[in-house]
């Protein structure tokens, strides 16, 4: 049988202890080198060539975000899991950036430690849920910034021509936004002049094509 060949990268003994006992219950998974540092780290890596390496962050001498990066620069075919402590935004999209496959929580179960090992093993990117509810909510809020219609408004200027598209009249919309008809005046002349048509009509027309409505 083939095994994935893991490499395990973090300061504390007892941590790599506790992983090496839960890997060596499985028939598929095989630890072929420890390190205890970012250096180490990428030494056993060029030498063992591991399929995996299970990284935490905080090392001494180089950590390891810096050591994903110099492993992966010489051999991009090593698949990098980050296993750490760190949950804050910063520290897991440093860790992608590098090229990790995969971030998962120290306190992960060992259910989940084993399935993100063989996805990543194959090729695939992985997060642990408490990981990837921070990204979906990282992401959310831009779901919703795209670029505006015709930037070259303002937001109020904006606001006017798609009440234009309307047919109200200036009167009207002066009315519903509570603001003087020569203010309204002012700003419809400021559309025309910066969209460059000559009158209300193309003003609406080329709102329209633009889906502001």
């Amino acid at each position: 049988m083939d095994h994935t060949t893991i490499l395990l990268a973090d300061d504390s003994a007892e941590f790599r202890g506790g992983l090496l006992g839960m890997l060596q219950t499985t028939s598929d998974l095989q630890v072929v080198g420890e390190a205890a540092d970012g250096e180490q780290a990428i030494l056993i890596a060029l030498q063992q060539q591991p399929d995996v390496v299970l990284m935490d962050i905080n090392m001494p001498r180089l950590n390891g975000i810096q050591a994903t990066q110099r492993i992966l620069h010489t051999s991009p075919h090593i698949a990098v899991l980050m296993l750490t402590m760190f949950d804050d935004d910063d520290s897991v999209f440093a860790a992608m950036r590098s090229g990790a496959r995969g971030y998962l929580l120290k306190g992960a179960l060992k259910a989940e430690i084993l399935r993100a090992i063989r996805a990543v093993s194959s090729g695939e990117v992985i997060f642990g849920a408490a990981v990837a509810g921070r990204m979906m909510h990282y992401f959310a809020q831009y779901q919703h910034v795209v670029s505006p219609i015709f930037p070259e408004l303002t937001e109020r200027e904006r606001q006017i021509l798609s009440l234009m598209t309307k047919h109200l009249s200036n009167t009207s919309i002066a009315s519903q936004l509570s603001v003087s008809e020569k203010t309204i005046r002012n700003n419809v002349s400021n559309i025309l002049n910066k969209l460059q048509v000559i009158d209300r009509a193309q003003a609406v027309v080329k709102a329209r094509d633009a889906g502001l409505v």
